[in-house]
């Protein structure tokens, strides 16, 4: 057993009995769906609409390397200037480059789930560089020495109690503080740290091919304010964001703000082309994207799971999957979790390591009903099984019981040999751990049906 599995395990034990933390996801997510039926009524073929996006970001896909040089080659043109990084260490040691040629002491970040992936807060802290989340809930969560708990609201995790609480211990502010004051406080704490930082980091939501050009969506402001105060502007964002045209984002941002929150559009949208051009008064002095590889490429080379490069982050898979529900964001110890997670995580962090995610599955299929782009997560998963055990991340013992079992089915002869005090003492010794210990183990009948038929038909 892996260390990760162990580690799932013991997590979900913990949560799946934690009623607290039952109900405050449960009503959090029970307005997740409110909303979201409410911003589908914006698109009179819903269907249609996600037709759409699923054959457009295939085709980005598919012809990931063409429309990455297209957006290289146009974003170059307007004096940006783009950084392919191959893995997590890559894109902090060229970020960390460019701090240090302008000296920064202090960093402001809006919302960016591939930065928590590279782990961008921890190697900036070990450099001596200050890096300051901007959106409320990455705030929370980084006061709480927390990673994000879900790929759209990173503290769904928490009641406005635990917040006030997590307030009143790490910044000593009044215990029964509303949310309202505390908005009001992190905004005062974060308008100095706007001003002074030297450098601004986002992530992005999509970037645009034709135009060269990195589109960030946010509800808070802080993003846009993260981007336009410091002189020097870092995105990281993973390869497989890039879309064709500037014209393909009315229809993915209206898909993305109603999949993801349940509004028909996103508060702030931000189109960021490269750096202050010549007699603009208003821009970053440099700007630079760094275009995040991480094992996307080895996604990129399976025929079918390569799907899930589709994924716009909207995080409606989450809120749909009933294990997710029951053990939490934090438990399957991913950036990406969830069933796309599920998916996309072996590929990025290795196999034999997490490959008991896929399993992390009822297989109902609603995360495929749910997803904007029509990615079918839950025959993903089933992929993902078949793969781990074609390529060798079984262990002997499940290899020959599922040997054993497959000769067994596939004769009649051999099914009935043994007895069902037999079969059930195999069972309870090949099977018990795996079934878990909150579930009975199922018994074998003294008689199977086809030993019952013949009695009954006077049979041999």
């Amino acid at each position: 057993m892996s260390k990760e599995l162990e580690l799932f395990l013991e997590r979900s034990e913990k949560k799946a009995f934690d009623r607290t933390h039952r109900q405050t996801i449960g009503y959090n997510i029970a307005q997740y769906d409110k909303k979201v039926l409410e911003g589908k009524e914006q698109f009179s073929n819903h269907e249609l609409a996600r037709t759409r996006a699923a054959a457009t970001k295939q085709k980005a896909v598919d012809n990931l390397e063409k429309y990455l040089i297209e957006f290289e080659a146009a974003f170059i043109k307007r004096g940006g200037k783009v950084i392919w990084a191959q893995d997590a260490e890559e894109a902090v040691r060229e970020s960390l480059q460019i701090m240090k040629k302008v000296n920064a002491k202090t960093v402001v970040k809006a919302k960016s789930m591939t930065t928590e992936e590279v782990q961008f807060n921890e190697e900036l802290e070990k450099n001596g560089i200050e890096s300051i989340e901007t959106d409320l809930g990455e705030y929370i969560v980084q006061l709480r020495k927390e990673p994000p708990y879900h790929i759209v609201t990173p503290a769904m995790h928490l009641s406005k109690e635990d917040v006030a609480k997590t307030f009143h211990e790490k910044k000593g502010t009044p215990p029964n503080w509303t949310p309202e004051q505390i908005t009001t406080y992190v905004r005062l704490q974060l308008r100095e740290k706007y001003s002074k930082a030297e450098v601004g980091v986002s992530g992005g939501n999509f970037l645009i091919a034709d135009t060269g050009a990195v589109a960030v969506s946010e509800n808070e402001g802080n993003g846009l304010l993260s981007m336009s105060f410091p002189k020097v502007q870092i995105v990281i964002v993973g390869l497989e964001k890039v879309i064709p045209s500037i014209m393909d984002l009315d229809l993915f941002w209206p898909l993305l703000a109603t999949h993801g929150t349940g509004q028909q559009m996103t508060v702030y949208n931000t189109i960021y082309s490269g750096p202050k051009q010549a007699g603009e008064t208003d821009g970053p002095d440099e700007m630079y994207v760094i275009l995040l590889d991480n094992g996307r490429t080895n996604l990129l080379a399976e025929t079918e799971q390569r799907r899930a490069l589709s994924c716009i982050r909207c995080g409606a898979c989450l809120n749909a999957c009933p294990v997710y529900q029951t053990v939490g964001g934090h438990t399957y110890g991913t950036t990406y979790s969830g069933p796309i997670g599920s998916v996309i995580t072996p590929y990025f962090r290795g196999m034999d390591e997490f490959k008991h995610l896929s399993y992390a599955s009822t297989l109902c299929g609603k995360c495929t009903d749910v997803c904007p782009v029509k990615i079918d997560i839950h025959k993903l998963l089933l992929l993902n099984r078949s793969d781990a055990v074609q390529k060798g991340f079984t262990t002997k013992t499940e290899n020959w019981v599922w040997f054993f079992w497959k000769g067994a089915m596939l004769k009649r002869g051999k099914m009935d040999k043994g007895g069902a005090k037999l079969k059930n003492f195999m069972i309870r010794q090949f099977f018990k751990k795996q079934w878990g210990e909150r579930r009975d183990l199922p018994q074998v009948a003294p008689k199977s049906f086809n030993q019952m038929w013949r009695e009954r038909k006077g049979m041999k």
